[in-house]
């Protein structure tokens, strides 16, 4: 999988970025998710197991394509 960086909100940390990969789809890197109470409510949608997600400020939105 090729990865083309969109861009970041953190300066030198690289953390939290966007990412367009050569498949058509976006990777999203940023602070994991570990409170209970969150990841319960996302199981209770249907999240499986093998699944997480990952949290990331508003702002890094502005680097994804046909973003306003």
């Amino acid at each position: 999988m090729k990865l083309t960086h969109l861009g970041t909100e953190s300066g030198d940390t690289g953390c939290p970025s966007a990412f367009a990969t050569d498949r058509g789809t976006f990777l999203v890197q940023g602070w994991k998710v570990s409170d209970p109470e969150a990841l319960a409510e996302l199981r209770r949608r249907g999240m499986p197991e093998y699944e997480t997600v990952v949290e990331i400020p508003a702002e890094l939105l502005r680097h994804f394509p046909g973003a306003s």
